[in-house]
């Protein structure tokens, strides 16, 4: 009876650490994809104001 209750205690101990290290990797994973996007759209948004300026630029000078 005793080691029932001691081995349920285990069990529960056990399913709680499990579930809080994959609560830890998700946030991981969560946080890794999130930098990801920020710093794709900050290299897009580079690329399209740099493409922007090269085609203001190459109109101003056309229309001398």
């Amino acid at each position: 009876m005793i080691s029932d209750q001691v081995r349920q205690r285990a069990e529960k101990s056990f399913r709680q650490q499990e579930r809080a290290r994959e609560g830890r990797e998700a946030l991981a994973e969560y946080e890794a994809q999130a930098r990801a996007t920020r710093e794709k759209t900050a290299r897009l948004k580079a690329l399209r104001l740099a493409n922007e300026a090269e085609t203001r630029n190459s109109n101003a000078s056309g229309n001398r």
